[in-house]
């Protein structure tokens, strides 16, 4: 890390080659909560508490039946 005469600092990776800057965040909307919402019902989108619960229970993996679909037998003809 260097510091520039104007007091800026500059970051360097251990090859001494200069850390490229990274753009600024995008502003936040005033009342996220509701541009966010306004945005989910124009696609369609329900969110709710169960959203992002998986559907797996923690039932062992059956691996023939993973394999039989991620590699299945060709077909004859």
């Amino acid at each position: 890390m260097d510091r520039e005469p104007g007091g800026e600092l500059r970051f360097r990776r251990p090859d001494e080659r200069l850390v490229p800057e990274v753009p600024s965040p995008p502003k936040v909307p005033a009342g996220p909560v509701a541009v966010l919402r306004t945005q989910n019902d124009a696609e369609g989108l329900i969110v709710h508490a169960r959203t992002a619960m998986p559907l797996w229970l923690g039932e062992r993996l059956d691996l023939g039946y993973a394999i039989d679909v991620l590699h299945p037998l060709p077909r004859g003809g």
